[in-house]
């Protein structure tokens, strides 16, 4: 549902809302704790930091911290910018014109799962990850 790096980009962030939040970590930190490959973690890092989800700061002492509050980050948020989750809103089976009035022959449950699945996105945040994941 979410790709690898949309993945890696959740858990990266669910990570940096442990850590101190006037705190900096390193691609390479962050990147052994999650379990990712360093410089592929490094550029979406810093893809991130351009959407305005992390600070980035270079040198000693610098690396990625969140850019707000973890429970202000949903992962829609997230992985918007990395899996285009918005492309969702599209007909399923690829019509130009899909509503309720001018529908697909799916249009109806499809509608429902995808709401519901955008719902989820939207409604679940970084700190939601953090709280429940140990293993970062």
């Amino acid at each position: 549902m979410i790709s690898k790096t949309g993945i890696q980009a959740t858990l990266a962030l669910a990570y940096l809302a442990k850590i101190d939040k006037n705190a900096y970590a390193g691609a390479s930190q962050i990147a052994e704790k999650i379990n990712a490959p360093k410089n592929y973690l490094g550029k979406l890092l810093n893809r991130l930091a351009s959407e305005g989800l992390l600070v980035s700061v270079k040198g000693y002492n610098g690396g990625f911290r969140l850019a707000k509050a973890a429970s202000k980050i949903s992962i829609y948020d997230t992985v918007e910018p990395i899996d285009s989750i918005s492309k969702l809103y599209g007909c399923f089976l690829g019509q130009a014109s899909c509503s309720c009035d001018t529908s697909c022959a799916v249009h109806k449950k499809w509608d429902k799962i995808r709401n519901d699945y955008l719902k989820f996105l939207k409604t679940t945040t970084i700190k939601d990850i953090a709280e429940k994941n140990i293993s970062i």
